[in-house]
């Protein structure tokens, strides 16, 4: 099953340092039954980007709950086996699963990060100003190093 996993950019340097994201249980989002039922569709495209969506508005809870967060949303999409998801896996918001266990950087299938001309607009979130204006760009997991420098 594929998971989106929220973020920050500082966030993402330890995960890169570590080799691995976790303990456990790890917030995620992805194609849940409440998700199909939410979106109204069967478009396999269309979910995963919704999933993706609600990863991306976690990520800026994360930034407002940081505020020495660099002002960019960050969304790691990886590859977990359906046995992965923990017990009464979906929570919360649409979309919300837990991931049990570590996840593994060599199971991160790519990194979506806002665009650095995106900063001033994700701080404007944080205040309830638009964000969705913005598409969060889509990076292998050999580009993390020069994200995070």
């Amino acid at each position: 099953m594929r998971v989106y996993v929220p973020l920050t950019l500082s966030r993402l340097a330890e995960v890169h340092k570590a080799g691995e994201l976790g303990p456990g249980p790890l917030t995620a989002y992805a194609v849940t039954p409440a998700l199909r039922e939410w979106c109204g569709s069967d478009d396999t495209e269309e979910l995963e980007y919704a999933a993706l969506s609600q990863a991306a508005a976690a990520s800026l809870g994360l930034i407002a709950g940081d505020s020495g967060a660099a002002r960019r949303r960050v969304v790691l999409a990886a590859d977990v086996p359906d046995g992965a998801l923990g017990p009464g896996a979906a929570v919360g918001e649409v979309g919300e699963v837990l991931v049990d266990g570590v996840l593994p950087l060599k199971k991160v299938a790519a990194v979506h990060v806002d665009a650095e001309g995106a900063e001033a607009d994700v701080a404007a979130g944080l205040l309830g100003g638009e964000v969705e204006d913005h598409e969060l760009l889509w990076f292998a997991t050999q580009e993390i190093s020069g994200l995070i420098a």
